[in-house]
């Protein structure tokens, strides 16, 4: 995005009461041109590595190996074909507001806040379940035994957080390198496990009664499965909320999003694969850590030792880049006024620290507060699911009322494949409601809460020419001189 869309309102749009001038944006303003398209990539796997080590591998104790691997496979679409949206999407509209922006646009105010507040509660709830499975993972590891957990966890959102807050391209080249080093853990993993790989091992479950050994739970094992399925691609896209920061957008979120999701295929086929052809699908759907525990099954403890301190790794990645993620959208949806204007704030490092302070510490407070790192994590599956609908949606809505509308990357198949994503993830909300339905519930309750503040508050106190309400502004401009 230009300049001047970030810090200078438009003439056009300058009559709105709740205009702002220059030094607003100056002083909410990020960093442009920290972000390469190869750390974008990283940035993406780094999301939902952390998935490939635990939490997958119980939608195998619900629906069996096979009903996982169509869990896999089917939610692996969704976010397939939800990517080349978003990538066809970042391309045409570049701001830190990604999904909310391009909700706004396609679907007006209303459908931008539902969208903006699905993410952010999405990434606010992620770091914290993933502080609490770090200290987990800390504890068993032999490693301060005697700290409380609460402390493991202050520590690190401090030293998370401070990072960050120093500047993006410092904060995503460790990011990197911690994503490097959880890669390098699953080919350790591939190798060690590949010699007591065995098919027969994958159907070792006795079946329920009028099922089969492929399907040892039925249809409905495989809907409860669904779930656990989005484990291992969770949070990818959260890429296009670096678009801002993105040297070239129109190259780099493409190239971006799609390699991520092409490098999680990967990673998550050989996980589900080699796990349960290890130690059997009935080892691996109650395993509390299944790589690990796999290889200690077959007898590799030192491998199952090494994997074990890198699993720590992909934790640590998942949870750097979704504290990111959730202070860019807290910071575009306070520039554009749909929370309290103070969170948008940048320091000369050009970094929201103030978003990334106060969501820290809410984030924080839900790891202390709930301490229950699986609730955590449900609840964010299901808002996710919600703002996966919205973004769907706004793709298709966009493709039919601007063909127009200049895109640097266009999705394959135009709204078909966004249209069965739309669907898919429909499906994936309701199953949410099968796996936790105080979870999905409570999550419900926090969005009508947001949503109750944007109709009474936020919508009287919107920023007129944010990037984001500039882009809504112009093609409704452009509407209607057509």
């Amino acid at each position: 995005m230009s300049t001047s869309v970030a810090t200078a309102p438009r003439t056009a749009i300058s009559a709105d009461p709740h205009a702002e001038g220059a030094d607003y944006f100056e002083k909410r303003s990020l960093k442009k041109g920290s972000v390469s398209w190869v750390m974008l990539c990283g940035l993406g796997v780094a999301y939902a590595i952390s998935g490939d080590f635990s939490g997958w591998n119980y939608g195998i104790a619900e629906g069996g190996w096979v009903g996982m691997l169509v869990a896999f496979i089917v939610m692996g679409a969704m976010y397939l074909f939800m990517s080349f949206g978003l990538a066809e999407m970042s391309t045409a509209m570049p701001t830190a507001g990604a999904g909310y922006a391009f909700a706004r646009r396609a679907m007006g105010r209303v459908g931008g806040a539902l969208t903006g507040f699905a993410i952010l509660v999405d990434f606010t709830i992620c770091p914290a379940a993933i502080s609490l499975f770090i200290a987990d993972y800390v504890h068993a590891l032999g490693l301060f035994a005697n700290v409380p957990s609460a402390l493991i966890v202050a520590v690190f959102f401090i030293v998370f957080i401070a990072l960050q807050i120093v500047g993006v391209g410092e904060a995503l080249k460790v990011t990197f390198g911690i994503t490097l080093v959880a890669v390098a853990a699953l080919v350790i993993f591939a190798v060690g496990i590949a010699p007591s790989f065995s098919v027969a091992h994958l159907f070792d479950i006795a079946p329920s009664a009028g099922a089969t050994e492929l399907l040892p739970f039925g249809v409905a094992g495989v809907v409860s499965a669904l779930p656990y399925g989005m484990w291992l691609f969770l949070g990818v896209e959260g890429v296009p909320l670096a678009a801002e920061e993105s040297a070239e957008p129109s190259r780099d979120m493409p190239r971006g999003i799609i390699g991520a999701m092409a490098l999680l295929f990967v990673t998550g086929a050989a996980a589900l694969m080699l796990t349960t052809g290890g130690a059997g699908a009935a080892f691996t759907g109650t395993a509390a850590a299944p790589l690990v525990d796999t290889l200690n099954e077959v007898g590799s403890p030192l491998l199952a030792t090494v994997v074990n301190y890198a699993g720590l790794a992909g934790l640590v990645a998942s949870f750097f880049s979704t504290i990111y993620s959730a202070s860019r959208q807290a910071f575009a949806l306070s520039r554009a006024g749909y929370l309290p204007k103070f969170l948008s704030y940048t320091g000369e490092r050009k970094t929201p620290f103030v978003a990334l302070t106060v969501f820290g510490v809410i984030e924080f407070a839900l790891a202390v507060g709930v301490a229950n790192g699986s609730a955590l994590l449900n609840m964010a599956v299901f808002a996710a699911c919600v703002s996966y609908a919205m973004m769907n949606l706004s793709h298709i809505l966009l493709r039919r009322n601007e063909p127009e509308m200049p895109r640097a990357f266009r999705a394959p198949c135009g709204v078909a494949l966004t249209s069965i994503s739309l669907v898919l993830s429909a499906v994936a909300l309701v199953s949410t409601f099968f796996v936790d339905v105080v979870a999905a519930a409570l999550t419900l309750a926090v969005l009508v809460v947001l949503m109750a503040y944007f109709f009474l508050y936020a919508r009287y106190h919107l920023v007129g020419n944010a990037p984001d309400e500039e882009f809504a502004a112009l093609a409704a401009a452009e509407a209607e001189l057509a």
